[in-house]
């Protein structure tokens, strides 16, 4: 499958405008991309927080402009350099500085560095993997964490996750309660209490009430827990896990900072993981995804995505940074050739 450098495409790119960035749809061909060494034909991205962030121009992310928006992408090797791929491949890529120092997945066509790949599962479709995506992914990553860490057990006490009805949480959710755990969600938006449930939430705290600031060693509720939110909502969660629990966290939906004590980790040996998605090495990447193919139910997977055409994008950041998208959002980038 050989492409023409001067056969246009489409593409969402993040541009300067005054003392902002912009995004706005540009025609590309093959000889704008970058010099990496595999080509790859986008068949789906999707939509994260990051990208609305980015695509919105409400977050600075782009660290580098010109750039090609969206942190993930699927599709299919066109070309390539390196000795381990061959055309025809099935292709994952999530992170990477993608959309911040790398061009990303918003676009008909993308070269990348052929070590950030990793093989699609053969048991799931190119928009079931982004269905997933870097939320999902690293969904699996805080599951991975924590049972490495071993103080969540199945018989044990609640596990928490924040942002509950979010891509993290709603994926956690689902993985956590396939493993066998009691599974607390927490959310702002009662109405989603029903399809939490279907996911495999057991019970429900209201998040508002987590962002409340609290004392540093609060009563002891939660053996472990994957947090996206941050800032007050993770001092209070780790004020409120057991002893010797630990904390998985990977976002800050809520703010970077953490307006806490040690007392949780010094008097009560709670552990705060850092998860980071972007640079993971390929071991931890494969290991994930191989439990995302395996453990993901495909009947709750369907009840999180929807899939969406990739010039419907700016209007989806916005509603992604509004709190109004439920579960997960797949770009459908068959659109976007021209």
């Amino acid at each position: 499958m050989q492409r023409k450098s001067n056969e246009p495409f489409t593409a969402l790119v993040l541009e300067a405008e005054e003392r902002t960035q912009t995004a706005r749809f540009r025609s590309l061909t093959a000889a704008d991309l970058p010099d990496h060494d595999t080509l790859v034909q986008v068949s789906f991205s999707t939509l994260n927080y990051k990208d609305g962030l980015a695509v919105s121009g409400k977050g600075r992310i782009a660290r580098c402009l010109p750039m090609v928006a969206g942190i993930d992408l699927v599709g299919t090797i066109v070309e390539t350099r390196s000795t381990s791929w061959k055309p025809g491949d099935k292709v994952i890529v999530n992170g990477w500085g993608m959309s911040e120092t790398e061009w990303g997945g918003y676009s008909r066509y993308q070269r990348v560095k052929s070590d950030w790949l990793v093989r699609l599962p053969d048991t799931l479709t190119e928009a079931e993997a982004m269905a997933i995506g870097t939320a999902g992914y690293t969904a699996a990553l805080c599951v991975d964490a924590l049972e490495d860490w071993g103080v969540v057990k199945p018989e044990g006490g609640e596990v928490l996750v924040t942002g509950a009805a979010g891509g993290v949480g709603s994926v956690a959710i689902s993985l956590l309660s396939k493993a066998g755990y009691q599974v607390t969600a927490a959310t702002r938006r009662p109405e989603t209490h029903d399809y939490l449930a279907e996911l495999g939430a057991a019970s429900f705290v209201a998040q508002p009430s987590l962002a409340k600031k609290g004392g540093p060693l609060q009563k002891e509720r939660w053996s472990g827990a994957v947090d996206s939110i941050g800032s007050v909502t993770l001092a209070n969660v780790l004020s409120q896990t057991v002893y010797g629990g630990a904390v998985a966290a990977c976002g800050l939906a809520g703010g970077a900072d953490l307006p806490g004590t040690v007392l949780p980790h010094i008097l009560r040996g709670v552990t705060l993981i850092g998860i980071d998605s972007v640079f993971a090495p390929l071991a931890k990447r494969e290991r994930a995804w191989t439990r995302l193919a395996i453990d993901l139910d495909r009947s709750k997977l369907a009840r999180i995505m929807r899939v969406e055409p990739f010039a419907k994008v700016p209007e989806l950041a916005n509603e992604i940074l509004d709190g109004k998208i439920r579960g997960r959002v797949v770009i459908d980038m068959s659109g976007a050739g021209l």
